[in-house]
């Protein structure tokens, strides 16, 4: 072996190395840019649940909100009572169709029940959510949750429903006038409904 035999081995052998180091450096770009991209999506899948959630809560209030003969109001007992309200004479729809969950890619919904009938709506879908703050004041409840299962879009909003299906909703008063401070302030205090 020549001595320009042995300059083009060493050579060679470099090369492979710099080959190697550039294909795993591809290999972790691509990583990155595969996990930005998953990000993105999720963000987006989010964005998508806070609006077809708030559109849930729109119909099941709208439902709510019609009166019955009697002055007697109800939520309705199933998503299908949002496509077609059958209580009244004529026809009566609150939702268009029922929506596919973005976060689980299925039109099945788990439901917040009160007395049997739905008061809201949640995604069944087990990942943690990315958004964690800067939501619609009707969705603040919404702030550190783990699962984005947890985000419960009720009507009303603040609507809190006990273990034993009773229906807790915040009110608020005004707070009593104390002396020379004033008393603009409010306080929150429950009430149970028996709906």
């Amino acid at each position: 072996m020549t001595r320009t035999d042995i300059g083009r081995v060493r050579c060679g052998g470099f090369t492979y190395l710099w080959v190697l180091f550039l294909v795993a450096l591809m290999g972790v770009g691509l990583t990155v840019a595969v996990e930005i991209d998953s990000v993105a999506a999720q963000r987006e899948r989010e964005r998508e649940l806070l609006v077809i959630g708030r559109q849930f809560r729109t119909a099941i209030g709208r439902y709510y909100e019609t009166q019955l003969t009697g002055g007697r109001r109800e939520y309705p007992a199933s998503l299908e009572d949002l496509l077609r309200d059958n209580r009244a004479p004529g026809v009566r729809r609150y939702l268009r169709k029922i929506f596919v969950d973005p976060m689980t890619g299925k039109a099945e919904w788990g439901f917040v029940r009160a007395g049997g009938r739905i008061v809201g709506v949640h995604s069944l879908s087990e990942r943690e959510p990315i958004k964690q703050e800067g939501f619609e004041p009707e969705d603040m409840g919404f702030r550190g949750k783990k699962h984005v299962k947890e985000w419960m879009f009720t009507y009303p909003p603040e609507l809190i429903v006990q273990g034993d299906g009773e229906i807790v909703l915040p009110v608020m008063e005004p707070l009593k006038q104390q002396g020379n401070h004033g008393g603009n302030g409010i306080s929150g205090k429950e009430v149970k409904t028996g709906i």
